[in-house]
């Protein structure tokens, strides 16, 4: 059993303050998946289908601003293939986007109207 003011307390409360967030596209919010990897004698085992999220830094051109957000892969060839990230943010509906991407692209919004 672990007291409470002990240095190991502690050391566990820090941690899990520091612990990273799950594995979410951070503009989509593409996440974990699950299911049963199948052999060949039809045994089933469960597993975990995560998503290549990495860290990128993005620049808008209409704000001027630089946002770092964990992207999935798939959801970066999508933003190159709408022609940049303003764009992306732009034609995207607003049901396919998080709510911090709906945020960016408010300010996307009111620099390109400005």
């Amino acid at each position: 059993m672990l007291k409470v003011n002990t240095p190991r307390f502690e050391l566990i409360v820090k941690f899990l303050r520091n612990k990273k967030m799950a594995r979410r596209c951070e503009l989509t919010g593409k996440g974990v998946l699950s299911g049963n990897l199948v052999s060949h004698s039809n045994r089933k085992t469960r597993t975990r289908f995560l998503p290549n999220v990495k860290k990128i830094t993005f620049k808008s051109d209409l704000t001027g601003k630089t946002y770092v957000l964990s992207v999935c892969m798939s959801t970066l060839r999508t933003i190159e293939h709408n022609g940049g990230f303003d764009s992306f943010l732009l034609t995207t509906a607003n049901t396919k986007l998080t709510t911090l991407a709906q945020k960016i692209k408010k300010e996307v919004k009111e620099a390109k109207s400005a």
